[in-house]
């Protein structure tokens, strides 16, 4: 029997059976100075760039505004403009570092929508690779992530 080791799994599975980090995650990591530790790639004028904690996938970007907003609608034009441009620079270098033969990019907007954090809305960036899903999902609703949280962040902010 092979066994899968993915410590920082825990934390997830602790923070939501146990814990709620109090207030915005986005906001929270923008009030930091702690860019690392709160994975913060880059902060913009209006927008920012992190890694999820918890990615589907190597190199998965969460583009957010700074501003707390939930919906699209709500979002000025210079936002959706730097968010949009934010997006197309993260293609750019997740293709340079990673290689990936496609992305799913993304939001969902609302709890019904599979919103995981509803009132701050924010893109996903997920690269993907052929035969990127494997039985594992399927068969023990476990997904393979090779590389450590810390190590993607270092791949990734020298671009930034």
């Amino acid at each position: 029997m092979r066994v899968l080791w993915a410590p920082w799994r825990m934390r997830y599975i602790r923070h939501v059976v146990i814990e709620k980090e109090e207030g915005c995650i986005f906001c929270n990591a923008l009030k930091s100075k702690r860019d690392r530790e709160k994975l913060v790639l880059y902060r913009g004028k209006t927008a920012f760039i992190m890694l999820n904690l918890y990615p589907y996938n190597n190199g998965h970007i969460l583009i957010a505004p700074k501003r707390h907003v939930d919906s699209l609608e709500k979002l000025d034009d210079g936002e959706l403009l730097e968010i949009m441009r934010l997006i197309k620079k993260m293609i750019v270098i997740l293709r340079k570092e990673y290689s990936p033969d496609g992305f799913n990019i993304g939001l969902n907007v609302g709890r019904i929508a599979g919103a995981g954090v509803e009132d701050h809305i924010h893109i996903h960036i997920i690269p993907r690779w052929n035969g990127d899903t494997s039985f594992m999902p399927i068969i023990s609703n476990t997904k393979v992530i090779p590389e450590a949280i810390y190590e993607t962040y270092d791949r990734l902010k020298k671009y930034l």
